[in-house]
C-alpha cells in the first residue's frame, strides 16, 4: 500500500505545484487519474456491450429452460466463453475507485501534515474531518452523497449494462453509493469528499462521451431485446402467480413430510417424481410391487397437488411426501434408502446429487420416452445411475456404446414401457367410436422451430376441411407460455371446424386420430405403438440435446424409425399434404402390419413390462438386505 501512496502522492504533489491550490489540485489529480484508467474504462465498455449484446440470447434461453437453473447456467456459460464477456469485468471499475479512494485518503492524511501545503481551498479547509470538528461541517458527506446520487441516476438511465439491470439493482446499487458517500464523507477529511465529488462528475462526462464514440446502438439490437424482454416477463408473471400457489399450509406440510421422512429408518424402496404428470411413468411397477409384497413404497414428489396422495389413500404400504425442489437438494444429500427410482435425468450433474450419507444406493432410472436418450437427453444425463430400465433394444443399443466410449459401468436391464402397455390393454378393451370424416391429430413438440413456430396456420390453410376432421393439440407449455397466441388460433380457426384443444385431461384425441401429425414429439411413440396407426413427420429442424450424439454409432430411432411407423415431408413441401395424406390412407393395412412389427421388435416385454420392473427391483432390495445382513455377520 505504501507503493500506492507514494505514487499517488507524487502525482498530487506535481498537480498542486502546478497551480498552489490544493481544491484545484485535487481537481487535477481526479481528471489525471481518469486519463490514466482511460484504457479500462474502454475495455469495461465494450465488455458491457457484449453483454447486452447477448442479452437477448440469455432471455430466450431463460424462457426456453424457465425454472431449470442448471440448464440455464450451462448454457449461458457457453455464451459467455462464445463471446468472450467476463461477468467479474463490470466490478473492475468499482474496485478500482475503491482502491484509489483509499489511497487518496492515505495522501491526504499525509498532505494535512505537510507544512509546506496549503489546505485552504477559499474559506474551506480541505484537511478537517467532520467527525472530529462537529455538525457544522455535514456539508461535506452531504455533497458527496449527492454526487454519488446524481451518477447513480445518470448510469441508470444511460450506462449501457446498468440501464437494463432490474429496478431492485439499479436502486440498490443506487442506496448503497449513497450510504457509502455520506458514510466515508463524515469520517475523512473534506479534500477526500472534494475528490470524490470530481471522480462522480467525471465518470458522468466519461460515461457519455465512450456512448457517442463507442455507440451500443451499433452492436446491440434492442428490438429483439425488448421481444426477448416481454416474452421472460410473460413467464415470470405465470411463476410469479405460481408461487403464490403454494400455500403457508403447503410449506408446513413439506416441513412435516420432511421430518416423518427420516423418521422412518431402514427404508428399502423411494420414488421420486418431479410432478403429478410423471407417476404415469412409474404406475405400473408400483401397482405390481403393492399387489406381490409387502415393501412400504415411499414417494417422494414436489407437486402438492399430485395424484399420488389420492391413491396412497387407499394403499398403506404408499408413503407420500410432499417436498419441493429447494428442499429436495438437502433431502437427496441424507437419502438413506437402499433403492431409489427416478425419471430426472442429470442426478449429481446439477444440483441434485447421490445420496452423501449412504454410498450404496442403486439409483434406478426409468425413462420417460421410447425415443433416443443420446440424441433428445442432455450428454452424461444418466451417467451418474446404477441401473437403466431400457425401454427397448434401441437404448439397450445407444447405452452399450455410450458406456464403451465413455468408460461408465452401469447395468442395463431389458424392461419395456409400461405406459404403452397399459395404452394398448385399455385401447383393445375398448370400442371406438366411428367418424364419418377421417381425424387428423396434429399434436407438435416443445422445442425451438417446432411446428406451431413454422407452420402451424401454413397446414391449417392447405389440409382439405371438407374432406378430413382437424384437431390441433398443441404441446401443454406452448399453451402455458403462448394463451394469447392459442385464443388467437381458436378464435380464427374453430368457426371453419378446426378444433385447437387446450385441455390434455382426456387421450381420447390420441387414440381415435386416423392419422398423427407431428414434428420430433416423443408422442408418436406412444400413438403409433398403441393404436398401430401412421404418423406423418414434418421435418421441422431436430430436437438435439446433445451436441456429442454423433459419437455413438446407433442411428437415433428418432431418425431410423420415422419411416417405418409413417412418412416425413419437408416443410417446403406442405402444398402436398392432402396427397401424402391420401396415400398413406390408401395403404393404411401396410402401416398397420408394419407398425406391429417395429413394435414387437423394439419394445422389450411388451404387454408384461410392469411385472419385469417389479421383480427387478424386488430382487434389487432382497440383494441389499443379504448384503447388510452379511456385514453385521
Amino acid at each position: 500500500m505504501d507503493i500506492l501512496y507514494s505514487a499517488l502522492e507524487w502525482i498530487m504533489n506535481i498537480c498542486y505545484s502546478i497551480c498552489h491550490n490544493y481544491g484545484i489540485a485535487i481537481i487535477l489529480f481526479t481528471l489525471v487519474s481518469k486519463i490514466i484508467l482511460l484504457p479500462v474504462s474502454v475495455w469495461t465498455h465494450f465488455n458491457s456491450i457484449k453483454m447486452i449484446k447477448i442479452q437477448p440470447e440469455i432471455n430466450f434461453l431463460k424462457a426456453k429452460y424457465y425454472g431449470q437453473t442448471d440448464i440455464i447456467d450451462e448454457e449461458q456459460a457457453k455464451l459467455f466463453k462464445r463471446e468472450k464477456y467476463n461477468p467479474l469485468a463490470s466490478t473492475v471499475p468499482l474496485i478500482l475507485q475503491l482502491v484509489l479512494l483509499m489511497g487518496v485518503v492515505g495522501v491526504i492524511n499525509r498532505n494535512i501534515a505537510d507544512p509546506s501545503i496549503d489546505m485552504m481551498m477559499g474559506f474551506v479547509n480541505l484537511g478537517l474531518i467532520p467527525s472530529e470538528h462537529g455538525i457544522e461541517l455535514v456539508y461535506s458527506p452531504v455533497i458527496a452523497a449527492l454526487s454519488a446520487w446524481v451518477m447513480c441516476l445518470a448510469q441508470n438511465a444511460s450506462n449501457v449494462l446498468q440501464s437494463e439491470q432490474s429496478a431492485a439493482n439499479k436502486y440498490g446499487t443506487m442506496i448503497f453509493s449513497v450510504g457509502l458517500s455520506l458514510y466515508l464523507g463524515w469520517f475523512v477529511a473534506i479534500g477526500t469528499a472534494w475528490y470524490w465529488v470530481w471522480s462522480n462528475l467525471l465518470a458522468i462526462a466519461q460515461m457519455y462521451i465512450l456512448n457517442a464514440v463507442i455507440k451500443p446502438s451499433k452492436y446491440v439490437d434492442y428490438e429483439k431485446l425488448e421481444e426477448s424482454r416481454q416474452e421472460l416477463n410473460k413467464l415470470k408473471s405465470i411463476g410469479s402467480d405460481k408461487k403464490k400457489k403454494i400455500s403457508s399450509e403447503d410449506r408446513r406440510r413439506e416441513k412435516q413430510d420432511y421430518k416423518r421422512f427420516f423418521s422412518v429408518v431402514n427404508k428399502h424402496l423411494v420414488f421420486y417424481s418431479e410432478s403429478s404428470g410423471f407417476y404415469k411413468y412409474f404406475k405400473g411397477i408400483i401397482e405390481y410391487l403393492l399387489k406381490k409384497t409387502n415393501i412400504s413404497i415411499h414417494y417422494i414428489t414436489s407437486d402438492p397437488k399430485d395424484v399420488i396422495f389420492k391413491i396412497a389413500e387407499e394403499n398403506p404400504k404408499l408413503k407420500p411426501y410432499y417436498i419441493g425442489e429447494n428442499k429436495l437438494i438437502t433431502l437427496m444429500m441424507k437419502m438413506d434408502a437402499d433403492v431409489v427410482v427416478m425419471t430426472m435425468p442429470d442426478i449429481d450433474n446439477f444440483h441434485i446429487k447421490r445420496s452423501y450419507v449412504r454410498s450404496d444406493i442403486e439409483y434406478i432410472y426409468v425413462y420417460h420416452g421410447v425415443g433416443s436418450g443420446n440424441l433428445t437427453m442432455r450428454r452424461g444425463s444418466t451417467d451418474h445411475y446404477d441401473t437403466l430400465l431400457c425401454a427397448g433394444k434401441h437404448q439397450r443399443e445407444e447405452e452399450e456404446q455410450i458406456s464403451e466410449y465413455y468408460g461408465l459401468n452401469r447395468r442395463l436391464v431389458d424392461f419395456g414401457y409400461p405406459l404403452i402397455d397399459e395404452m394398448r390393454a385399455d385401447y383393445a378393451a375398448h370400442e371406438h367410436e366411428e367418424h364419418t370424416r377421417k381425424r387428423i391429430l396434429i399434436a407438435p413438440s416443445w422445442q425451438k422451430d417446432n411446428i406451431v413456430d413454422t407452420c402451424l396456420e401454413e397446414l391449417l390453410s392447405v389440409i382439405d376441411k371438407e374432406r378430413y376432421e382437424i384437431i390441433v393439440r398443441p404441446h401443454p407449455q406452448e399453451v402455458r407460455l403462448k394463451k394469447e397466441y392459442m385464443d388467437a388460433l381458436k378464435s380464427k380457426y374453430e368457426p371453419m371446424g378446426i378444433e385447437i384443444q387446450t385441455d390434455f385431461s382426456s387421450n381420447n384425441p390420441v387414440l381415435t386420430a386416423d392419422i398423427l401429425i407431428t414434428d420430433w414429439s416423443d408422442i408418436c411413440w406412444e400413438y403409433s405403438f398403441t393404436t398401430l396407426r401412421p404418423v406423418l413427420f414434418i421435418n421441422t429442424p431436430m430436437k438435439i440435446m446433445n451436441p456429442e450424439w454423433k459419437n455413438i454409432k446407433s442411428v437415433p430411432v428418432n431418425i431410423s424409425l420415422r419411416d417405418s411407423i409413417g412418412k416425413s415431408i419437408e416443410i417446403d413441401r406442405i402444398a402436398d399434404i392432402n396427397s401424402v395424406i391420401g396415400d398413406m390412407l390408401e395403404h393404411y393395412a401396410d402401416y398397420t402390419a408394419q407398425i406391429d412389427k417395429v413394435v414387437h421388435e423394439y419394445l422389450y416385454n411388451l404387454d408384461d413390462s410392469a411385472r419385469v420392473g417389479g421383480e427387478y427391483i424386488i430382487n434389487a432390495i432382497t440383494e441389499k438386505i443379504k448384503a447388510k445382513k452379511n456385514t453385521k455377520e
